[in-house]
């Protein structure tokens, strides 16, 4: 889990929207929970599970 959390701010067409948030519904997860799933698996799938520890030796 993130310790820290950044805002992201999307513009979307308002039926999509509301198609989605009613899919999130459906699932018991909150849009942002969603959005925050996608996300993950993204970054994961091009840099792999691991893409924190190479982030972090990136720095040191």
């Amino acid at each position: 889990m993130e310790n820290r959390t950044a805002r992201l701010t999307l513009l979307i067409d308002p039926e999509k929207k509301a198609a989605f948030e009613a899919l999130c519904k459906q699932e018991d997860v909150t849009p942002s929970q969603k959005v925050r799933q996608f996300i993950r698996e993204y970054v994961e799938s091009k840099l792999g599970p691991d893409w924190r520890e190479q982030e972090q030796q990136k720095t040191d």
